[in-house]
């Protein structure tokens, strides 16, 4: 840690704090996540292995760099490069609303980085709009890999027996897929396609399109909003762990253009192929990369065309206790009380 001078706090989750601060050697600002032991017994938690193996193997330009790692007190610290802001923060700037060919841009940027991940066997199993971080350069990079998980290999014809089962209590639950809302074991990397449909909704929108306080609620406000599902439209849907357990109304759903108001017919359509019961037919990152939505006027805009968040721009949507224009001394004893 004596190579890091503390600037101020980031955010805080489940698992410890993300400070910001500037590497001594280099003069180079990074973020520093900082992960607790919950019991020293227990050792460092299988997440935390996942996150940083999988980081160690990726070299994307659009997945978040892994500096390093090391271990502090009764924990571990990673070392990120600094990013000033998410997409979730983009979202709620309402001086600077996106337009519409760089909502393209950041659409193109979130479709590589989830390509180049699927194409490597790795599920992210956690994407939404906070886990979209980006650069003050304007660049939009996936991170927090903490769910992430390498996809089993099927080598035996019957994939019932060769598929290994998965945790179904993964992503946050507006951005969770129906199958997985209805306890699937079983799944791929079409979790993620679903997640991806639903963080183009919300930007097309300015709000989320499944926003349930419960998973029955979630679950019920897919169903409502894209119509009951069938046998034809989701194949083995019956056989799923949890769905004998409640039934919900029938309903014939609304259609994209009442989901998606004011947005071009092209941008409802991709929306709509991410957004299937079947996972099998949800469309993969690189074919939606294809879609005549990215080919169409607006076109999308050049990375010189896209927001540049300053190093203060969380400060806007930060609590007035996260205040970076306030004595840093209070982060100072935080971060102190954690490292121990």
């Amino acid at each position: 840690m004596d190579q890091y001078s503390i600037l101020g706090r980031i955010g805080e989750g489940a698992h410890g704090l993300v400070m910001r601060a500037v590497h001594l050697p280099t003069n180079k600002q990074v973020a520093l996540k900082k992960l607790l032991l919950k019991k020293l017994e227990d050792g460092i938690s299988i997440t935390v292995i996942r996150e940083v193996k999988t980081l160690q193997h990726i070299d994307c330009k659009y997945v978040v760099q892994l500096l390093d790692v090391f271990p502090q007190g009764l924990g571990i610290v990673m070392v990120f490069e600094f990013m000033p802001a998410d997409l979730w923060d983009m979202l709620q700037d309402p001086n600077e609303p996106l337009l519409d060919s760089q909502i393209k841009t950041y659409m193109q940027m979130l479709l590589r980085g989830v390509s180049y991940l699927h194409k490597n066997g790795v599920m992210h199993r956690d994407l939404k709009p906070s886990n979209l971080l980006i650069s003050k350069d304007g660049v939009l990079k996936i991170a927090d890999l903490g769910l992430a998980r390498l996809k089993w290999i099927n080598t035996p014809k019957d994939v019932s027996t060769s598929q290994r089962p998965y945790s179904h209590q993964v992503a946050t639950r507006w951005y969770r897929a129906p199958e997985l809302l209805y306890g699937a074991r079983y799944y791929d990397e079409a979790v993620d396609l679903w997640a991806v449909g639903c963080i183009f909704g919300e930007i097309l929108n300015r709000s989320p399109l499944f926003a349930g306080d419960n998973d029955i609620e979630q679950l019920c406000i897919v169903l409502q909003t894209l119509g009951t599902p069938t046998s034809e439209s989701w194949p083995g849907m019956e056989s799923l762990p949890d769905y004998n357990k409640i039934t919900f109304p029938a309903s014939k759903g609304i259609s994209m253009e009442q989901l998606l108001p004011d947005n071009i017919p092209d941008a409802q359509d991709l929306v709509k192929q991410f957004l299937l019961y079947d996972s099998k037919k949800r469309i993969p990152a690189e074919k939606a990369l294809q879609h005549i939505y990215f080919f169409s006027e607006p076109y999308p805009c050049s990375l010189e065309d896209m927001p540049k968040p300053g190093d203060d721009f969380r400060k806007k949507f930060l609590p007035k206790e996260y205040d970076v224009d306030e004595p840093i001394i209070n982060c100072l004893k935080d971060l102190k009380e954690i490292l121990g």
